[in-house]
């Protein structure tokens, strides 16, 4: 096990930070222009800044910009990103859900993000019935690199997703293990695709290569500045060999047993490169879904990316939602990991969340932790991991409160997902809009699928 040298990256909001004592560690506790698809390799990599001095808990902090996507019709956007590709009906839908990952590009106004894997919503068939669909299942996810100036969040460059052989990747299921995705009227079934992947988080490396992480795998992608999938790691025993890229099953098997739509959502990177970190959203369905939804304990992978495996393997544990969000009535599944960046020696900057309530915790690395290839890797264990409390046989990764962020940054917009270091100051935080569609039984309230109007936004705030 290396030994890190950490440092949080940039993020989406920028926050400043201001200097305090941390509390001992807890265990558990406009109109834009259509995007041009520039070559990726014509940007600059910006270098994550060295944290040499904790900086937290962040005694004030204040809004230094805040940048909102201007609407665009997706159906212009797909048309730019994949020229000749059909026009595809966009329902109304606006360009959006690029804020689940945010990472600091070349120029100090510049980021680079990502979109998911398409629109979806739930809409409901017959009595106790409810199917979600995919209106547009030919939308390519994209990596996009925005500039920020004057509260106008603009793409300037595009990169799509694509196969070996330059096919669009998709955002469609991959098999059977994933959720049914259905066409627009509730009633079709879509088609599987193993290339399609649900991209969450982005990290870049000095050569202009993209790391990402996706949902359905839930795996690690290793993309090219051009966008081609280069390799996909997923969890052992699912790698398809029709997945039109390289697919190796590297990652600890249990991963596969994550919740719908609970994959892998944050990702980090250390300053030389060699280690990527990647969390699960929410506790694994080991041995049930029950299990899960109660559980506090999520894996945190350490991940070689020079060899493609795993490294090591750690436990997060969630806060309490009780404590955290009075809103979602006490249901611990509310409780999610969906961002994470370096943030100094051993330490990384973690984004917990419910989709009301946003905080930041420095989270400590501790490779006398690591569970990695251990007994809570082997889903017949009883009780299971997701199922036990520290006790010996386990201990969770240390963590403190570095941003509190509804006290400290009132009027923040919900589902904060994207977080980034800019300076040891300043650090990013951005919201994902799900393309507008509201969740939930709204999604299609009267027959129709709905546009509840929420932005993307992109936040800096300065920490003091």
């Amino acid at each position: 096990m290396r030994a890190y040298r950490l440092v949080i990256a940039p993020v989406a909001i920028t926050v400043a930070l201001g200097a305090g004592c941390a509390p001992a560690p807890s265990a558990m506790e406009r109109p834009i222009a259509a995007p041009s698809p520039v070559a990726a390799t014509q940007q600059v990599v910006a270098v994550a800044p060295v944290i040499t001095a904790p900086l937290f808990p962040a005694a004030t902090a204040r809004m230094a910009d805040d940048s909102t996507l201007a609407r665009m019709p997706l159906s212009s956007f797909e048309a730019a990103t994949v020229p000749g590709a059909p026009k595809m009906a966009d329902f109304g839908l606006s360009m959006g859900s690029i804020g689940s990952d945010v990472y600091p590009a070349e120029a100090p106004d510049e980021y680079w993000m990502v979109t998911d894997r398409g629109p979806n919503g739930k809409m409901k068939v017959a009595k106790h019935v409810k199917h979600r669909t995919m209106p547009m299942p030919g939308f390519d996810p994209s990596i996009v690199r925005v500039k920020t100036g004057g509260g106008a969040l603009n793409i300037v460059q595009t990169i799509p997703l694509t196969t070996t052989d330059g096919r669009p990747v998709t955002g469609l299921p991959n098999s059977p293990r994933d959720e049914r995705m259905y066409d627009n009227s509730g009633v079709r079934a879509l088609p599987y695709n193993p290339t399609g992947v649900d991209t969450e988080a982005i990290v870049r490396t000095s050569n202009g290569e993209f790391w990402l992480t996706d949902e359905y795998g839930p795996s690690i992608m290793k993309v090219s500045p051009e966008g081609r999938v280069l390799a996909r790691y997923v969890p052992q025993g699912t790698a398809s060999p029709d997945a039109g890229y390289p697919e190796f099953d590297t990652l600890p098997g249990i991963l596969a047993h994550r919740q719908d739509n609970r994959g892998m959502e944050s990702l980090a990177i250390s300053p030389d490169g060699k280690t990527l970190f990647a969390a699960m959203q929410s506790p694994l369905s080991v041995p049930t879904l029950a299990a899960g939804n109660i559980s506090r304990s999520t894996r945190l992978i350490a991940f070689d990316t020079e060899s493609g495996k795993p490294e090591a393997e750690y436990v997060y544990g969630m806060e309490i939602v009780n404590g955290f969000d009075r809103r979602v009535g006490g249901d611990q599944s509310e409780m999610k990991i969906s961002g994470m960046s370096w943030y100094g020696p051993n330490e990384l900057l973690v984004a917990e969340r419910t989709d009301n309530v946003a905080r930041l915790y420095r989270v400590i690395i501790d490779p006398s932790r690591n569970i990695l290839g251990g007994r809570f890797d082997d889903p017949a264990t009883s009780p299971s991991l997701e199922q036990s409390l520290p006790d010996g046989k386990f201990i969770p990764l240390d963590k403190v409160l570095a941003v509190d962020l509804p006290s400290k940054v009132p009027g923040l917009p919900g589902k904060i997902e994207g977080v980034a270091v800019r300076d040891p100051r300043t650090i990013v935080i951005t919201n994902d809009n799900d393309f507008g569609i509201p969740d939930g039984k709204e999604a299609y309230a009267g027959g129709r699928l709905q546009n509840n109007g929420a932005t993307n936004r992109l936040m800096v705030v300065n920490l003091g």
